[in-house]
């Protein structure tokens, strides 16, 4: 069937060939909440901060560390309303910075979401073996690995088949996701209060929403999880061309599914916390043993051993399949749409713009990065499960790169605006400015951080692994760069995609007049 090639247009041109006004507004903030897979991201990384060191200041962190992320939200939400393009960080940083850079941060966006699948495809294999009863096989890596891979070509095909398919799968799962999480939550908090817990549990404080008293080293080691705890709300962005309103509708949908996480992450922080304690043994989330899943640790014991515990255990692992799922299909859509967009603007080959004539979804660049992402996860897995491990937790450099570029993209973008309402220097300067900078803080805590021997699971030339991952994994993008360079000439030369910025009294980008 012969294919549609988006071209290399302008913004202001009719779009790339996909489908416009399929999303309203609830959907893309069903798509922002459900790409950060909330039911296993807090699973995963509340015990990580207890045992590190927080205690019960760890809800703290979750809590503040939504700080800087609503900033760097405000940034997207500002920058979609003057250019909603689904190339958004790779678009907007070339617009601020130039052509290199701006490519740079487009590969940067998508090593991060191809280190993503391949974690979420291990979690997928695993918990779909453990949902049918077959524990054995979910400890065995091929087993795993062979579930997985089905996942992730599955979930393929389902972005491949169209966004309304996309966004409708995702519903459902969100659904089933948070309704677990709101019912563990709610019996947790009323065993607590009515005694029936247990001996370790302890009734919530106001104290454990500031994380204060925590020495430097765990300080920063917190400040790592709890930040990246909320990655992927900016997929609600990506799919803007495919949005009701382009221009306004995403943007209040990242901010939104952002609030939507805080609430949740929360909620949930906190009654685990209470419920279970924070000791070293049994359920207490300090137990090392608990760490990687602190909810499948805690559900029999907070539903109990009857018919309704039975039930609720095996809503627990569904709800961690689901949210691994959902944050899947998430993970496709907006890298997708990024190389398309770098297509469309000339920044790769054009054979990435490439849209199905009748499902309007980016087709070459859709199974392009399933098949990279198909071919990383067998490669890591098989290699080794702490090389595996050391490349998911190398994502936090990539997230930590993409934000504070997009964020201070916004503040140089709008610089002829900022002065001209106190609305204009508060969104789009001051509040973007404060959550780039933090996130280049966070990025050299990271690189320090993770450059230490026992930081990880692995090392080069006694050099922590996750910190030689996660550099090597955006370095590399520069020979790639070059590589293109002749083809994408007029690219490269900012023709097709000039730098520009709002000058006052505009609302949209346009180019800068040398």
């Amino acid at each position: 069937m012969t294919e549609v090639v988006a071209r290399a247009v302008p913004p202001s041109a009719d779009g790339k060939g996909l489908r416009t006004g399929a999303l309203g507004m609830v959907s893309s903030v069903v798509i922002g909440t459900a790409s950060t897979a909330p039911a296993y991201s807090i699973a995963a990384t509340l015990g990580l901060l207890v045992v590190g060191g927080t205690g019960f200041k760890a809800a703290g962190f979750v809590l503040w560390a939504f700080v800087p992320v609503l900033f760097v939200a405000l940034a997207y939400r500002e920058l979609n309303s003057a250019e909603p393009d689904c190339g958004t960080n790779f678009t907007w940083s070339t617009r601020a910075f130039g052509s290199r850079t701006g490519w740079m941060v487009g590969w940067v966006v998508t090593v991060a979401q191809l280190l993503a699948m391949s974690s979420q495809s291990a979690i997928s294999g695993k918990y779909t073996l453990l949902l049918f009863g077959l524990d054995s096989l979910a400890d065995n890596k091929y087993a795993t690995l062979a579930v997985g891979l089905l996942w992730l070509v599955l979930l393929c095909w389902i972005c491949y088949r169209g966004i309304e398919v996309s966004a409708r799968m995702q519903w459902i799962l969100l659904a089933v996701e948070l309704t677990v999480l709101v019912i563990f939550a709610v019996v947790a908090l009323v065993r607590v209060f009515n005694g029936t817990a247990g001996p370790q549990a302890s009734a919530p404080q106001w104290s454990w929403l500031w994380p204060s008293g925590i020495g430097l080293g765990a300080f920063v080691a917190a400040t790592l999880p709890a930040v990246f705890l909320y990655w992927g709300w900016d997929s609600s962005i990506s799919v803007n061309e495919e949005s009701a309103d382009p221009r306004h509708g995403p943007g209040k949908a990242a901010v939104l599914s952002t609030l939507l996480l805080v609430l949740n992450y929360v909620v949930v922080a906190i009654a685990a916390l209470a419920f279970a304690g924070v000791g070293k043994d049994g359920i207490g989330l300090g137990n090392p043993d608990n760490s990687s899943d602190v909810l499948a640790g805690l559900g029999s014991a907070v539903f109990g051993g009857g018919a309704f515990g039975k039930i609720m255990g095996v809503l627990l692992i569904i709800s961690v399949l689901t949210s691994a799922a959902a944050s899947s299909q998430a993970t496709i859509m907006p890298s997708a749409r990024t190389t398309l967009s770098m297509a469309v603007h000339g920044a790769l080959p054009s054979a990435f713009g490439k849209v199905h004539p009748r499902y309007l979804t980016p087709t070459v660049s859709t199974w392009a990065f399933g098949i990279v992402s198909f071919v990383l996860y067998v490669l890591l897995s098989l290699w080794s499960d702490d090389v595996l491990a050391d490349s998911v937790s190398a994502i936090g450099l990539t997230i930590g790169t993409e934000y504070a570029m997009t964020a201070l993209a916004c503040v140089w973008v709008f610089r002829r605006t900022l002065f001209t309402s106190v609305r204009n220097f508060a969104l789009r300067g001051l509040l973007p400015l404060v959550g780039g900078l933090f996130f280049v803080l966070v990025l050299i805590m990271a690189v320090v951080y993770y450059a230490q021997p026992d930081s990880g699971s692995t090392t080069v030339f006694g050099i922590g692994g996750v910190a030689v991952i996660g550099v090597l994994a955006i370095v590399i993008g520069v020979p790639l760069m070059l590589l293109i360079y002749r083809s994408c000439r007029n690219f490269f030369a900012g023709r097709t995609l000039p730098r520009g910025s709002v000058p006052a009294g505009g609302d949209s980008i346009v180019p800068d007049v040398a």
